[in-house]
């Protein structure tokens, strides 16, 4: 498996088939996190893909400190979602059309904006983990794997998979309650 370091070197020489691969490695991820963000499923699917667009444009500056592009990825999407609620609510007030209920209230975007932080803590220590770790997580938490099916992707046993998994489980959950405590 190529890391995303790699990859972020070969398309920031224009390979266009390492950055596909950057991509299909994170636009669910990225999408979650602009649908958190944004009112409509059509504005996180457009948010998104602006995300990789923007990041298209700036990889030539760009060098990976870590193992996991996704931190990067996030940052972008954040930006591009405050962007386009600013617009939307521009457009909002310009127009002087009543509130829309699809736009977020301030309460509702500072939400959006702490699950946000949240996510991409937990992007960070999902980046931290050792590379086995790492895939295991990808393939359970993000594609849905049941334990077998990762154990056999992986080469691994059954019981490495569940005893693999419950220790990332608590190590995210204390990410996650650091969060929440600050």
């Amino acid at each position: 498996m190529t890391s995303d370091g790699e990859l972020i070197a070969r398309a920031s020489h224009g390979d266009q088939e390492a950055f596909r691969a950057l991509y299909r490695g994170n636009i669910d991820a990225v999408y979650r996190i602009a649908a958190i963000l944004l009112p409509t499923t059509a504005d996180a699917e457009d948010a998104a893909q602006e995300t990789f667009v923007t990041a298209w444009r700036k990889l030539r500056g760009f060098r990976l400190e870590g193992v996991s592009a996704l931190p990067w990825f996030a940052a972008i999407c954040r930006l591009v979602c405050a962007n386009r609620l600013r617009a939307l609510r521009r457009e909002r007030d310009h127009v002087g059309a009543s509130i829309d209920e699809r736009t977020p209230s301030p309460i509702d975007v500072e939400q959006a904006v702490i699950d946000a932080e949240l996510a991409d803590r937990v992007a960070r220590e999902v980046a931290s983990l050792d590379e086995l770790d790492r895939e295991l997580f990808v393939l359970c938490a993000a594609h849905g794997y049941a334990y077998d099916a990762a154990a056999a992707a992986l080469g691994i046993s059954h019981g490495a998979v569940r005893n693999r998994l419950s220790r990332i489980r608590s190590r995210l959950r204390g990410t996650v309650q650091e969060g929440n405590a600050s």
